[in-house]
């Protein structure tokens, strides 16, 4: 192979080596990840309660007895 065509191989495999090889995990992204979910599910748990309570809970009511529950 000559320098012309050597080189760019070299660069290809310099080039995998580096995405490839395996890096240090940042674990800082992960925590406010996390939260961001949860709260964003509880937003949604609020807006979904305010908007059907009067449904869901008569649903619940409905469910609980059909399976004997009194309450």
């Amino acid at each position: 192979m000559n320098d012309l065509t050597a080189a760019p191989m070299r660069a290809l495999a310099c080039l995998h080596a580096a995405v490839t090889a395996p890096r240090e995990r940042d674990e800082r992204g992960d925590v406010p990840g996390w939260v961001m979910i949860t709260v964003m599910t509880a937003a949604l748990v609020a807006i979904i309660w305010g908007v059907a309570e009067d449904q869901l809970v008569s649903l619940l009511e409905s469910a609980l007895q059909s399976v004997g529950v009194k309450g």
